[in-house]
């Protein structure tokens, strides 16, 4: 097997074990970090559109939102 196998084997079979724990529902606080680190270390982003699982959680989160800043409210209580 050549290095650049070995390399992609390895890569699919991390991306494999991380999925699947998540899937199940078995990922630890851990493994979620390891997950964004996999994620962070080998440049892959997303973009929250179309009210996909990234734009949810980003509306779910307490801070302003974009319209909220342009009119002057910067926190949750003014």
């Amino acid at each position: 097997m050549e290095e650049t196998e070995k390399l992609n084997s390895l890569f699919d079979a991390v991306a494999d074990e991380l999925l699947t724990k998540i899937k199940t529902g078995e990922a630890k606080p851990a493994d979620l970090a390891v997950a964004v680190k996999f994620l962070k270390d080998n440049d892959i982003t997303a973009i929250p559109i179309n009210d996909n699982a990234l734009q949810q959680l980003m509306e779910s989160m307490p801070f302003p939102s974009d319209k909220d800043i342009s009119t002057g409210k910067t926190s949750l209580t003014n």
